[in-house]
């Protein structure tokens, strides 16, 4: 169970952090119907820290990790300004309805105003019910564009 009593204090992750992150990593992996695989979390959120190619935040409750954010830099080309990519948000059962995942959020838009970026998109299951938090954070549904995606399986 998740200390209430302590605030919640999010920061960005370095691979210090790993150990702490690869659990909420490889349950958030599961919710979205992965098998669970905790050395290929390692390996690959290892892999993101070292290269330099996302950001990861987590937060923690006291002495314990009750939550991560993984975003991913790119661009708008119609904006010409960076973008980010808010692709993976979990925050463990234990400390759900509490604030974290607001906070999470929080610090994403404030990662965008830092870097100057035109704006964090981020995706979800139709049937997730954070869609409710994401707007109650003032995320708004698009409903401007399609996304499409093809894959090579």
């Amino acid at each position: 169970m998740a200390d209430t009593s302590s605030p919640v204090v999010v920061v960005r992750a370095g691979l210090d952090d790993l150990e702490a992150i690869v659990p909420l990593f490889d349950a958030y992996r599961q919710f979205y119907k992965e098998r669970s695989d905790p050395r290929a979390a390692r390996e690959f959120l290892a892999d993101r820290l070292r290269k330099g190619e996302s950001t990861v935040f987590v937060a923690r409750r006291g002495r314990e990790t009750v939550g991560f954010m993984q975003l991913y830099p790119t661009f708008s080309s119609n904006a010409l300004r960076p973008l980010w990519i808010l692709n993976d948000l979990f925050v463990v059962p234990s400390a759900r309805r509490r604030g974290v995942a607001a906070r999470l959020l929080d610090r994403a838009k404030q990662l965008a105003t830092e870097t100057g970026a035109e704006s964090v998109v981020l995706e979800t299951a139709v049937d997730n019910p954070a869609q409710r938090l994401y707007e109650a954070c003032g995320w708004k549904l698009d409903r401007e564009f399609l996304h499409y995606e093809w894959r090579p399986r």
